[in-house]
């Protein structure tokens, strides 16, 4: 096997001091932009691999960041992984990936898992069956940055990043009441999780402002994925047909594709019987037909905040815990009726 390339051989190539490689391959200040790409030039045709458990014994930290994502089939978590990777990466920080499956005994053991390899912070997607948040505060308590992202977990002190969910639930409503529309359903999330719960919050408060009353049978827990917004919508529609609903606000995507699909079914039509909404623009939201109206998270952009935040708290202990939200938008598609 031939001998690691060390850090004094691509000094010596270059004629530079081992203290100017060392702080060019780590990315630290004092070393122009030309010198760190000729260092990073030379040290790669050399052959040089980084010792990370040199590093971390010199600088107390692994280098590594683990992300607990509570499901991968919808395209809102794939869209946010990408952002974090960009940052953690250019931050010299490598990834640990974990699923929890919405599963929160998983969820406790991939936490544990990255605990115990020394992860240097988590970003985290609560799964929503989790109902203790005890291993939060052991993970906070430990000193272990942590941040949340879209469902956020408050007053445990820990930042979040996502977007006003209540807020948001509440424009769509409204968008909807705008149209026309006055008897209008809402498949919610698990109350357990904050989406779940500030998107009914702001639905209601939606009816409310418009001065229409908030009918409890207009209310279904869907869940978070197509069966259970396919099996709420058909319990909707179970209902004597001067009492269906005009309209339907899904908490998410997935659960209005499975509404649109129980709608189809009954023999009703889209919008013209039932208009649909959803929530995140998941890339399926402009393939089906007819094509979903939704609100927009920018998903990319909220992954690359939860990450600067994360990497900003590993390398300041001083960083302000906050809640960081970002903007959302109405897209109107055809599900709506325009």
């Amino acid at each position: 096997m031939a001998e690691r390339v060390t850090i004094k051989q691509v000094a010596n190539k270059l004629g530079v001091s081992m203290m100017t490689v060392s702080r060019a391959l780590n990315n630290r200040p004092n070393v122009d932009e030309k010198t760190k790409k000729r260092v990073m030039e030379t040290a790669r045709e050399m052959g040089y691999i980084q010792n990370h458990i040199a590093k971390s014994l010199v600088q107390k930290r692994t280098f590594t960041v683990g992300i607990v994502v509570p499901e991968i089939t919808h395209s809102f978590f794939p869209d946010a992984i990408k952002g974090m990777e960009e940052v953690i990466n250019l931050a010299g920080y490598q990834i640990i990936f974990t699923h929890s499956a919405e599963d929160s005994k998983k969820e406790v053991a991939a936490i544990e898992t990255l605990a115990s390899k020394r992860v240097d912070g988590i970003l985290i997607s609560m799964a929503e069956s989790v109902r203790d948040f005890s291993i939060y505060k052991q993970i906070i308590n430990m000193k272990l940055p942590i941040v949340f992202f879209d469902r956020c977990v408050h007053n445990l002190g820990a930042s979040c990043v996502g977007i006003n969910d209540d807020e948001s639930s509440f424009n769509i409503t409204e968008y909807l009441v705008k149209k026309g529309y006055s008897k209008i359903a809402h498949l919610a999330g698990p109350t357990t999780i904050s989406i779940g719960r500030e998107r009914l919050n702001g639905y209601k408060r939606a009816l409310l402002n418009s001065n229409i009353e908030v009918k409890d049978e207009y209310i279904k827990i869907a869940g978070l994925h197509e069966t259970g917004g396919y099996e709420a919508m058909k319990e909707l529609l179970s209902s004597p047909s001067d009492q269906l609903p005009e309209a339907v606000v899904c908490v998410n995507d997935p659960c209005a594709f499975g509404a649109m699909n129980a709608i189809k079914e009954a023999g009703l039509k889209i919008p013209e019987d039932i208009a649909v909404v959803g929530f995140t623009d998941d890339i399926r939201a402009n393939l089906v037909t007819p094509s979903l109206t939704t609100i927009k998270q920018p998903a990319y952009e909220i992954g690359r905040k939860a990450a600067e935040k994360l990497i900003a708290h590993i390398e300041n202990d001083s960083e302000p815990v906050e809640d960081i939200y970002l903007a959302t938008e109405i897209v109107e598609r055809k599900s709506t009726g325009i």
